[in-house]
């Protein structure tokens, strides 16, 4: 076999890689900056004949790591809206101690999430050939924790955020320390809450009208994210959502809210919700 043959093979090769493994609905990759943390992808059939114009949903899991679901049910979305879906996944216990809760809350001892975030999607940017530029997220649950106080720490990366049924909430409170409440926010995160463009990024509150257990959402002395004042947002979500909803607000931020009737908690059964909520923010920026 001739040198120009061996290379066009390896080419070829690489091109049939990159469809299989790379577009459509992924494989799930470690990521490049922390291989403690993974994602997967959903990449339209469209993508490389016409990039311009694309947009990047993340899609968070909650408690349950349901990444490849949350992706699978954006994927028709994201194919006829020119978006790139990317689901990352944060596992449980990735300090060896079993904690399935710290992603929520942003900082777990040495680990940053939101930033382990935005490594994961500047390697796909990287992979893919294109800067997406703002992007919408959403997450449910332990996804609408991680994805509000995101929204905190980053509001410049974000065209809009759908925070799903969070069952502990923070609020711009700076009379309480964070998690509750972000008195030390600056201190955690190196800057100060930028309210000016908190202010412009398109805010969805969504949760289900029957949402009301609240057994796993209380928390008692002694636990391990318990802090003083930490559920004064309420005692059910819907009470903590509309809480936050109005801590939003007060702020300036023209948040919305969609209760969905006939819903508990339950992510995949609020997506139409969130799908028209994207859409309305994507048409307003095209």
């Amino acid at each position: 076999m001739q040198q120009n043959d061996i290379k066009e093979n390896s080419e070829d090769a690489a091109v049939r890689s990159m469809a299989l493994y790379y577009r459509g609905s992924t494989t799930i990759f470690s990521s490049q900056r922390d291989p403690r943390f993974q994602y997967c992808l959903y990449v339209p059939p469209g993508f490389d004949g016409d990039k311009n114009g694309y947009r990047l949903i993340v899609a968070m899991h909650g408690t349950g790591r349901s990444m490849v679901q949350y992706r699978d049910a954006f994927a028709e979305f994201a194919r006829y809206n020119r978006c790139v879906v990317l689901a990352p996944l944060f596992p449980v216990g990735p300090l060896g101690d079993g904690n399935s809760h710290g992603f929520k809350y942003i900082i777990e001892q040495d680990i940053r999430y939101d930033l382990v975030l935005l490594a994961m999607i500047d390697e796909v940017s990287a992979l893919l050939g294109y800067d997406f530029g703002q992007f919408l997220l959403f997450g449910y649950s332990g996804g609408g924790h991680f994805a509000h106080r995101f929204l905190y720490i980053h509001p410049e990366k974000l065209l809009g955020v759908s925070i799903g049924a969070p069952g502990s909430v923070t609020l711009l409170d700076n009379n309480k320390a964070w998690w509750p409440g972000v008195q030390n926010f600056e201190q955690l995160f190196g800057n100060p809450l930028n309210y000016r463009a908190l202010r412009e990024v398109a805010v969805q509150l969504v949760v289900g009208k029957v949402d009301l257990e609240t057994w796993e959402i209380t928390h008692k002395p002694g636990g391990r994210y318990y802090m003083p004042g930490c559920n004064d947002a309420g005692t059910t979500r819907i009470e903590r959502n509309t809480a936050l909803l109005n801590s939003l607000r007060e702020q300036g931020v023209d948040a919305v809210q969609d209760i969905v009737p006939n819903v508990g908690h339950d992510g995949m059964k609020v997506l139409e919700q969130v799908k028209d909520f994207f859409l309305r923010v994507l048409q307003t920026h095209r």
